[in-house]
């Protein structure tokens, strides 16, 4: 009796596991399905869908990510920078300072793009920063104390004019390129 009370015990906490993991199994089948990526018997076409499905949703991220750097592009360009902070007499100092708080600021404000681009693109855009910032300290450095903030925006904008190719309108177009290349 003690053998068949035994095995009528194990058979009865089998049975009660068996039920326990198959009503798991049912209540998680799609919470374990995603883990396993392909799902068992998906087929490679099924699992491209799904692939194609999170391409597709990720896509609007994405181009929002390429607008704001455009974005960001065009407002540490000099020519617009310029014009959008100059304060009639503003000293030179001042104006030096408040360049390059705007141009650290705007680039925090879009640091987390970086999720959304290519890595060459946010290089580029990390060199066209840092190219600023050093243009504007650079040229800040060359004038004679006592220059005004108008005298540094001639100086910068001057620079600007003898590149031949512009480097904020090709980091643009280099923009543009990856956004073709989504669809």
């Amino acid at each position: 009796m003690n053998i068949e009370g035994f095995l009528t015990a194990v058979a009865v906490s089998a049975t009660g596991g068996i039920i326990a993991i198959l009503a798991g199994f049912y209540l998680f089948k799609n919470e374990i399905r995603g883990m396993l990526r392909p799902a068992p018997g998906q087929t490679p076409v099924a699992a491209a869908a799904d692939h194609k499905e999170e391409r597709l949703q990720m896509l609007p991220l994405r181009l929002q990510a390429h607008e704001r750097l455009i974005l960001f592009i065009e407002r540490i360009n000099p020519a617009n920078l310029f014009v959008r902070l100059h304060q009639q007499g503003i000293p030179l100092p001042a104006l030096q300072s408040l360049v390059l708080n705007e141009i650290r600021s705007e680039f925090q404000h879009n640091v987390a793009q970086q999720l959304y681009v290519s890595p060459t693109i946010w290089a580029v855009i990390c060199k066209l920063k840092d190219d600023t910032l050093a243009m504007v300290s650079n040229a800040a450095k060359s004038l004679p104390e006592g220059a005004e903030g108008v005298d540094l925006s001639k100086k910068v904008l001057q620079h600007m004019a003898e590149i031949s190719d512009n480097p904020y309108d090709l980091t643009q177009g280099l923009i543009k390129k990856d956004i073709q290349q989504l669809f």
